[in-house]
């Protein structure tokens, strides 16, 4: 790689760590530290391995007993903990400043507690995006800068060159992760539109993607894999910011936010002192959204984004006397355009069934890869299986049915601007709500298939289903979901019995169902075009008619019996 006219080895920056894939897990699992007893108490082997036991019991973290004996991901976390600034890092001795400058080591900093205070996706995403904006990662030259800031200026330099920001995720991995900014950047943005010409006309894309890093890696020193396992990692990070999300498997900038990253983008290294640096990053690092005159711009520039969809919203401007002011505003048309968007997401879904089931195919597997013919994928990462599992049936309802709720309503999970799924619903409530005009179902998953799966699911799906009917005052129906249905789970939905706090006694109507049989189902709605608006509810229906003639493992036999008949009558034989 050429810096200045020197030949130098090819280096790989790291935003985040690939022992923690999903930043938006980060919050969770700082919000678990903060609760516990092992604040300040999380380094060493012992440390290490009590955080990452703590993460393990909390559900953060899917770790195996005896697969990890040094407690290395419990120091993965710690280690993201201290690079986003939500915790005080260990000075190291050899710095001109002591620990009392800053905080106690390990301990929460107030930017901590900014982002744990965060209940939005956008106020999560802001919290990354300040601490992503500060100019941390070393240069040769002993400045500093921000991969976020480098990332997005290439991008706009190709909007100068091309009229489009994309970037791919080759081009990403192989010339942006690899650069900085002592680098020229037009040769940057040269090798990039080179990669991009020669892509184009090459018979096999992974092919040439394969020859590309081989070619890089001759003057790289570790693993090639690197490339694409960074990359992957990195990306996800910079999306965490929201000011760019996917297009492909690479990314863009989000249109409402393109004057935010110009801003950024302006300033690209410091040679301000660590200590400097520091104590900015842990009482929180200012955004240009901070200064009034540039908050005014950006948020007058969604206003007309609003406008240009015909979304009604209207600001008095004159009640906006500060930044703060002005940016709580922006934050609600973006909540409007967010919205928006995820309506016309839903609208697509019907299109996108194959690519669901397929999804689904992946959660039966508990997590894996499947890659298409175009070279794109789709992927479910083993420890984000069940909130995968909960997206997957909240995408097929929508592809299903016309609901009378809105998308964000019938979830109850959060997800990113890229749509995908951040963690499960949360406890006291269903996973998923489809409200139609005369009834409801609520939709309850969980990869639990051992004979604990009635003692976790029985009482909870049965009280979110009584609270449901009795808060939309209309029938309610109750579909569960799991790869394997115990019996005594579909005993306990067959008998259906529910007391209220009143001590009224009422029967509830809960199907179980397995997720290859609904994933049958689904497939046959589709391949054979023959489907109404809430067939769902005759067939469950149809599935509670049959519980009082028989016992529950003659039921869980009719249910599939009955599961094949519609999906026959359609024309399509079960798998």
């Amino acid at each position: 790689m050429d810096i200045k006219g020197k030949c130098v080895m090819i280096r790989i920056w790291q935003i985040g760590n690939t022992g923690v894939r999903n930043p938006m897990r980060i919050q969770d699992a700082l919000r678990v530290y903060e609760a516990s007893q092992l604040v300040g108490k999380i380094r060493g082997i012992a440390g290490s391995i009590a955080f990452m036991q703590l993460l393990h019991s909390q559900g953060v973290l899917n770790n195996q007993q005896g697969c990890d004996a040094t407690g290395s991901y419990g120091r993965k976390w710690r280690l993201v903990f201290n690079k986003n600034g939500f915790t005080y890092n260990e000075v190291d001795k050899s710095e001109p400043f002591s620990q009392s400058d800053l905080g106690e080591v390990d301990t929460l900093t107030p930017f901590g507690r900014t982002f744990l205070e965060a209940t939005t996706v956008p106020a999560v995403q802001e919290c990354f995006l300040r601490s992503m904006s500060m100019m941390m990662e070393p240069l040769d030259s002993g400045a500093t800068f921000s991969p976020l800031r480098w990332t997005l200026a290439i991008m706009l330099a190709l909007e100068e060159r091309t009229g489009d920001n994309a970037i791919s995720f080759i081009e990403f991995a192989t010339q942006v992760q690899t650069t900085d900014p002592l680098h020229d950047m037009s040769k940057v943005v040269d090798s990039i539109l080179k990669i991009r010409s020669e892509r184009k006309i090459s018979p096999s894309k992974r092919e040439f993607d394969k020859k590309l890093i081989k070619r890089l890696g001759e003057d790289y020193n570790r693993k090639l894999s690197n490339f694409s396992e960074y990359g992957d990692m990195n990306l996800r990070y910079l999306k965490a910011t929201g000011i760019v999300k996917s297009k492909g498997k690479g990314i863009v900038i989000v249109d409402e936010k393109h004057e935010l990253a110009k801003r950024l983008a302006e300033d690209l290294t410091t040679k301000e002192t660590l200590l400097s640096r520091l104590k900015k990053l842990y009482a929180g690092p200012s955004l240009p959204t901070d200064e009034e005159s540039i908050a005014r711009m950006i948020l007058e520039g969604l206003e007309q984004r609003l406008k240009s969809k015909g979304i009604p919203c209207a600001i008095n401007h004159a009640t906006l006397k500060s930044a703060a002011d002005i940016n709580n505003a922006r934050h609600k048309i973006e909540e409007l355009l967010s919205q928006n968007e995820e309506e016309i997401y839903a609208k697509d879904q019907k299109n996108r069934w194959s690519e669901i089931a397929d999804y689904m195919e992946l959660v039966i597997k508990r997590g894996g890869k499947k890659v298409y013919s175009d070279d794109t994928e789709i992927k479910v990462p083993k420890e984000e299986a069940s909130a995968y599992f909960e997206w997957c049936l909240w995408r097929a309802f929508l592809a299903m049915n016309t609901l009378k709720n809105k998308p964000y309503s019938v979830r109850r999970f959060k997800i990113d601007q890229d749509f995908l799924p951040i963690g499960t619903a949360p406890g006291n409530g269903p996973d998923l709500i489809a409200e139609y005009g005369s009834c409801a179902v609520v939709i309850e998953v969980t990869l639990s298939d051992s004979s604990r799966q009635e003692a976790m699911e029985g009482e909870p799906v049965r009280r979110h289903v009584s609270d449901v009917g009795l808060q939309l005052g209309k029938p309610t129906y109750g579909l569960f979901i799991a790869n394997r249905i115990d019996t005594n789970t579909a005993e306990t939905f067959r008998s259906g019995t529910w007391y209220t706090k009143e001590d009224v006694k009422t029967r509830l109507d809960i199907v179980p169902l397995t997720l290859k049989q609904f994933r049958e189902y689904f497939i046959s709605i589709f391949s054979s075009g023959m489907h109404s608006n809430g067939e769902i509810v005759e067939v469950l229906k149809e599935c509670v008619a049959e519980r009082d003639t028989c016992d529950a493992p003659s039921w869980k036999k009719k249910i599939a019996t009955n599961l094949t008949e519609v999906i026959s009558k359609k024309g399509i034989v079960a798998a």
